[in-house]
């Protein structure tokens, strides 16, 4: 069967600004493929070129016929006055559903995606609650192949645990522009990175995330080894032009053209393998204190709401606290009672005296208007960073933004080039206690590493509000975990507070919702007690012969390490290789795999 979405050549450029070039991508039945890369490489374009919501420049997307294409956007906006159930039928309309299949359809999909009221206002949602509706209006038209873009941003952590469970079980092809890495790790069957240091403008490796990365560090490691073999051959052709060879036999003439290609493919590698990172790095100041804040007894009532009750805890230096809980469970109001923007109804926040608090606020606003050069220094053409004066230009390029973009107005920025320009100015300002709501949001996982070496390096308390797992299990080294009702608790880490908070997590982000509970891999049902298991006759003959189907697999693996190493000088041998490679390692993982469930089989 052909692939659901075949694209081939495709090109795309803002102005005189390229995205992506001559790239080709294919999505085929049961692909779950998660799309990454740098912020500016053009994932959400791709995506809309996929979707057929824009063209490209040049190439083309040719679609399986009768195929249905789902498409998830950022952000989920819906027309006020539009019901759940309202927004779900237009969807039906749209595709050409027959009638007689709305009432199933919408029953399947409203259990699907837990939404205790079909007649609930869409757009008076909370925005966890509008992604979950936009996923379902998608979802609804039972489409071939989903596209969503960040689908994660906006739902809380049992949210996002609802979103894995859809997509493994879910019959429909998936591409996913993510930069949550657990996220990618528990639904990505493939990884695409579209980045301007691959040959091909991508690279595809499947599998994890995880084995999406040894994947990527054998690609480097064989563009290293050709980039060095480039350069002796370039070098010695540069000598032999440097002694004036005479250009008239054929043979001479050959062997200088044959230079100026040798330079030029090393010209660019070179552009290729020069990768550049955000260079982070907060500042605290040399505060001697310990006991930077204490809650004694605190609860906070908004309007007829309690949002917390009873919490006594203690902010010291050093500490690096990871702050959870549902949507609406007062994350965001516990950092307000930490800044003071918000007084407690009840108990006592004490604070050290003098105490100097930097907040990263999630609505990320920058003052429209104003080029970059004015946001990150509004008075002067220099910064004081760390004691030292910098000249804007210099501070702007530890945040990988070119000369050009300073006097670019901010709004015309990316959403992850704006949440650096906000990380940038939150630099400039020295900390006792640094409080960070949704850092990650925008920013690709390059700049996320290097936002969380930072932020283990940082002296100063911290608090992080964030949804991405993995930051949190890497950061905090004590979790304060809220449960949506006014309660809290605190733990050594996020797997701990998951394993607290359960199936309540599901009740607390919609009261009375009857969607399915959130259980976790380890509550799974255990096999029923019984006998010995035995092996059927297909299954005995299988187990016989599958140590040495092992021996075939791992000779094909390291004949296709060694052919990746034959092939670092010539681009086009290095991918089939690579490719290969990738093959050899699943088939030999899988009959690994199978060789133990067997053997567990036959006891």
């Amino acid at each position: 069967m052909p692939p659901i979405l075949n694209a081939q050549g495709l090109t795309k450029a803002f102005g005189a600004t390229p995205l992506f070039r001559e790239i080709s991508f294919t999505v085929s039945d049961g692909d779950r493929i998660g799309l990454i890369g740098p912020n500016g490489a053009g994932k959400s374009t791709l995506l809309k070129v996929l979707a057929g919501d824009e063209d490209a420049d040049s190439g083309d997307v040719a679609v399986r016929k009768r195929a249905r294409v789902g498409y998830v956007q950022q952000e989920s906006t819906f027309a006020p006055g539009m019901t759940v159930r309202a927004v779900l039928e237009a969807a039906l309309v749209r595709a050409k559903v027959a009638e007689g299949e709305h009432e199933g359809r919408l029953r399947e999909t409203s259990g699907r995606t837990g939404f205790p009221d079909l007649d609930a206002e869409a757009a008076r949602l909370s925005g966890g609650w509008r992604k979950r509706l936009a996923i379902a209006e998608a979802v609804v038209t039972h489409p071939d192949v989903l596209l969503l873009d960040e689908p994660t941003n906006h739902l809380d952590l049992a949210g996002i645990v609802w979103l894995e469970e859809l997509l493994n079980e879910g019959s429909f092809a998936c591409v996913l522009v993510s930069h949550d890495r657990y996220f990618l790790e528990n639904v990505a069957t493939e990884i695409v990175e579209l980045n301007r240091v691959y040959a091909d403008g991508l690279l595809r490796v499947k599998g994890s995330y995880s084995k999406f990365i040894e994947g990527k560090q054998a690609y480097m490691e064989a563009q290293s080894k050709l980039q060095d073999a480039l350069k002796n051959r370039v070098k010695i052709e540069v000598e032999w032009l440097r002694r004036g060879p005479k250009a008239r036999s054929t043979k001479a003439k050959a062997r200088i053209d044959n230079a100026q290609d040798l330079i030029g493919q090393l010209k660019d590698v070179n552009s290729r393998v020069q990768t550049a990172s955000a260079g982070i790095d907060f500042s605290a100041t040399d505060r001697q204190t310990k006991r930077l804040v204490e809650f004694e007894d605190v609860s906070v009532v908004l309007g007829d709401r309690k949002i917390v009750e009873g919490l006594s805890f203690l902010v010291t230096s050093g500490m690096r606290v990871g702050l959870v809980g549902p949507n609406g469970s007062g994350k965001t109001t516990l950092l307000r009672l930490l800044t003071g923007e918000l007084e407690a109804s009840a108990g006592v926040v004490k604070k050290a005296a003098s105490l100097k608090i930097v907040y990263f606020s999630q609505t990320r606003e920058l003052e429209e208007g104003v080029t970059l050069r004015r946001a990150l220094a509004p008075d002067s053409d220099s910064v004081v960073y760390q004691g030292r004066v910098v000249h804007v230009a210099s501070y702007a390029t530890k945040f990988l933004f070119t000369s050009e973009q300073l006097n670019q107005p901010v709004e015309r920025l990316s959403g992850g080039e704006r949440a650096r320009v906000l990380i940038a100015k939150l630099m400039l300002e020295p900390a006792d206690l640094l409080l960070l709501d949704e850092p990650t949001n925008d920013l690709d996982i390059a700049t996320l590493e290097i936002l969380e070496e930072s932020l283990l390096e940082y002296t100063g308390a911290l608090v992080l509000v964030t949804h991405d797992r993995y930051m949190l299990d890497r950061v905090s080294t004590i979790v304060l975990g809220l449960d949506g009702r006014s309660g809290a608790e605190t733990f050594a880490d996020y797997s701990q507070w998951e394993q607290w908070r359960g199936v309540k997590v599901e009740e607390a982000i919609a009261p009375g919702a009857t969607g399915t509970a959130v259980t976790s891999a380890s509550s799974a049902s255990a096999p029923a007690a019984g006998g010995k298991k035995k092996l059927s006759y297909l299954e005995a003959r299988e187990f016989a012969g599958i140590e040495a189907a092992v021996e075939a697999a791992e000779d094909r693996l390291q004949a296709a390490r060694e052919a990746i190493d034959a092939a670092a000088t010539d681009a086009a041998k290095l991918t089939n290789a690579l490719a290969e490679m990738e093959a050899a390692q699943d088939v030999t993982d899988k009959l690994y795999a199978r060789w133990a469930e067997l053997t567990e089989k036959a006891g």
